[in-house]
């Protein structure tokens, strides 16, 4: 290297012994320059026209020209009193390919690349190859991958170019054989080791790469290490030393964990202090450490958080809760005083939304709890932009807070949201054995032309089946959020037809409802309905209708009354994937109607995230019903059935339960419901950002039961046996698409009854799992 330097000086001080005098430059000529412009070398030499100049002047001004790196070699001469310059460029680099890499995306290479001088256009320049070569190796050593090679050709291109091809060959990253931590007696081995993502190999190993080594990974494990034992009093937890061994063939890596834990510590109370300004007790209240307790760093952090939520909820969004331990060796306590700076109330100034392109603004607006020109709340923007998600109008909610020019103690609030598809749009051809002809069109959508309102209409048509119907809910009835809805319906069932059994039902009918708020998860809800039905029976049709139909008639005039109590606190109206909602719902064939019964109904479902993109939900609804006043029993077509793509998955829609006392053993449904659901969702495999796709694995149990059947039909055992209710395992995938959210699951039944009609593929439209 240094006689590299030496023979550079040479080369640069040989030109400057025939400008050893001093002379005034008239003109300056620059000779040998082929891509870099002129105005770059004379903003780079310090020589200008009119300068008297020797050879130390030179020797400097060269210098400076050298170090910009884009020269191999600078000489100086001179023609009377003008100054030559003669240069040699650095090729410029054309072009870099990259060969071998597949743990690391070219493009992040090229880009790390770039960030480091070696770029396509730019100089080149061996010295920046080098460190870079360097630099991958170590890259590819923080992956465990210590036996991989970086090798570099360079070829020569015409016009002074040159072109880079890297080569890489990454091998695999080393397998750790052993994990041993020295000095360890509160807890064992296996606990701590248990706490590592990095494990030795096993069975499970060829399924993921947890017993590779990586640097990243292992840094993180010791954190780990560290907040277990802080979690559990032993203050003085310290890791002494970590050593990573490598054996000679690069293949296996041992790793060391020197330990120190010390004694175990406990809380002897705490204090607060600075400027408290809300009441000491409301404050206090938001501390859960309790004195004599092990000491815990989690608790500490999080009655520090919980302080400052507290004060963010009061408008103190930039205060600071400092937790400070005062230890106490001898008594191996430790007392915490929280010092508060609650700084300046903030304020709102404005709230604006962004993105919502088809939702009008008022849809928005009225669903925030944070108001403008009120102090800025963290509870309240927090619970504005939930209900935003639980709308059901958008793919995403975002919220951005901004300071006011000019101002100390006023922000402004930015929700920006995705528009998504909150409702379908279907029309339909097609052919089924059962029904013939299918005829149908559905509109149904909860944010009619961006107004928030819901919107609903049908027309079906097919051998079988003919409706229409039309609903309409406006959410927002009311400024303070009570809702008010109707609807109209028209519906015709022909049971002959489907070779299901020798009947038909006509019924047409409307209502109307009103919902009220209670709180900001709970509804309440009170409707009523008239209608009309009919029944037609034919020659063959189960002994059960025909004895209800001898006993009641078959032209209905009915008055239902409707009450229901929702709890909502799920975190998305589509796909959610944490929180939980429930209902119960409680219908009345109303005295005066001809037909008196009730119905109650629960339906809930909770998700739990666990990992990642990972989440567990469990479902359930339970029903039961009965009649009431004058009426014998609970009508047939109000009986609750199981069965389906919205039910038990992988058996026919409404099959299950109790069956009729004829040939075909038609489903007749029962007055009792149970159905579970327990689902593990999970990333939609090969798609790196899956949207509107969602996965599933799940577990469907249910059926219906009669708890008062008929001595006329052995086929039905009264009362409710849940060692009788089915099940299945299945797959399914919901993907919203442009008419709505589009649904498929494939089924296996795991416990069937005698009965049983199994369907293994299902699909729907308008429902997402």
């Amino acid at each position: 290297m240094r006689r590299r330097l030496a023979l550079l000086w040479i080369l640069l001080l040989l030109p400057l012994a025939a400008l050893a005098d001093s002379f005034k430059v008239n003109d300056i000529r620059i000779d040998g320059l082929q891509r870099i412009d002129l105005g770059t070398v004379f903003a780079a030499f310090p020589v200008d026209v009119g300068e008297t100049v020797d050879e130390f002047r030179l020797s400097k001004a060269a210098r400076a020209l050298f170090a910009t790196g884009y020269f191999n070699d600078i000489r100086l001469a001179r023609d009377g009193n003008v100054l030559i310059v003669k240069v040699q460029e650095r090729p410029a680099l054309s072009k870099i390919e990259i060969e071998g890499n597949d743990v690391i995306e070219t493009d992040k290479l090229l880009d790390g690349l770039k960030n480091l001088g070696l770029a396509e256009g730019e100089v080149f320049q061996r010295a920046t190859l080098e460190r870079i070569r360097l630099e991958l190796l170590r890259l590819y050593a923080g992956q465990g991958r210590y036996g991989a090679q970086v090798d570099a050709e360079i070829e020569s291109l015409p016009e002074n170019r040159v072109g880079l091809t890297i080569r890489i060959r990454e091998g695999e990253p080393a397998a750790i054989q052993h994990i041993n931590i020295v000095g360890n007696t509160a807890f064992d081995d296996e606990t701590l080791a248990g706490l590592f993502t990095l494990k030795t190999p096993s069975f499970w190993s060829f399924f993921g790469d947890d017993s590779k080594y990586s640097r990243e990974k292992l840094s993180g494990d010791l954190e780990r290490l560290r907040s277990y034992y802080l979690d559990r009093g032993y203050i003085n937890f310290a890791i002494d030393s970590t050593q990573v061994s490598l054996t000679p063939d690069r293949k296996h890596v041992y790793i060391t964990i020197n330990v120190s834990e010390g004694e175990r510590f406990r809380f002897a109370g705490f204090e607060l202090a600075g400027d408290l300004v809300l009441p000491r007790e409301e404050l206090q209240s938001q501390v859960e450490l309790e004195s004599g307790a092990i000491f815990s760093r989690r608790a500490m952090v999080a009655s520090a958080t919980q302080l400052t939520r507290r004060l963010g909820n009061e408008g103190y969004l930039q205060a600071n809760v400092n937790p400070v331990p005062d230890v106490d060796e001898a008594q191996r306590t430790v007392a915490i005083t929280f010092f508060i700076n609650p700084g300046r109330r903030i304020y709102v100034r404005r709230i604006n939304f962004r993105g919502n392109t088809n939702s009008a603004d008022e849809v928005l607006r009225r669903e925030m709890r944070q108001m403008e020109a009120a102090w800025a709340s963290t509870e309240l923007m927090e619970t504005s932009k939930r209900r935003l998600e639980r709308l059901g109008y958008f793919a995403s909610v975002n919220l951005e807070t901004s300071a006011v020019p000019g101002t100390e103690d006023q922000i402004d609030l930015e929700y920006s949201v995705e528009e998504q598809l909150s409702g379908h749009l279907s029309a339909s051809i097609g052919f089924s054995q059962e029904s013939g002809l299918l005829l149908g069109a559905n509109v149904s959508q909860k944010n009619f032309l961006g107004t928030g309102k819901q919107v609903s209409v049908a027309v079906n048509n097919s051998r079988t089946d003919t409706e229409y119907s039309f609903s309409f809910t406006d959410p927002y009835h009311t400024v303070d959020g009570v809702s008010r809805g109707f609807d109209l319906y028209y519906r015709k069932q022909d049971f002959e037809e489907g070779d299901t059994s020798d009947y038909s039902t006509d019924t047409y009918g409307g209502g109307m409802s009103f919902g009220y708020p209670i709180d900001e998860h709970q509804r309440l809800r009170f409707g009523w309905g008239l209608s009309h039905l009919s029944v037609s029976l034919g020659n063959d049709i189960p002994q059960e209708i025909s004895d209800f139909v001898d006993a009641e008639g078959d032209e209905y005039n009915q008055l239902n009354l409707t009450a229901s109590w929702s709890d909502n606190h799920l975190n998305k109206g589509l796909m959610a994937t944490d929180g939980y909602s429930q209902s119960l719902s409680l219908e009345l064939g109303a005295p005066g109607s001809d037909l008196n019964f009730w119905k109650l109904r629960y339906r809930g479902q909770r998700y739990f995230p666990l990992t990642g993109d990972w989440v567990l939900s469990l479902r359930t609804e339970l029903g039961y019903a009965d009649s009431m006043g004058n009426t014998s029993e609970l009508p047939f077509f109000e009986h609750f059935y199981a069965g389906g793509f919205n039910s038990v998955r992988g058996f026919k829609s409404n099959s299950l339960g109790p069956r009729a006392n004829n040939l075909g053993r038609d489903p007749l449904g029962g007055n009792a419901l149970v159905e579970g659901s327990m689902e593990l969702i999970f990333p939609f495999p090969f798609v790196e950002d899956p949207g509107g796709l969602r996965s599933l694995l799940y577990l469907d149990v249910g059926s219906v039961f009669d708890t008062s059947c008929l001595s006329s039909n052995p086929n039905c055992d009264s009362g409710i046996a849940l060692d009788e209710m089915s099940a299945s395992v299945g797959v399914g995938v919901s993907w919203l698409t442009f008419v709505g959210p589009l649904s498929f699951s494939y089924a296996v039944p795991v416990i069937e009854q005698d009965d049983d009609e199994t369907e293994a593929f299902q699909f729907a439209l308008g429902r997402s799992f």
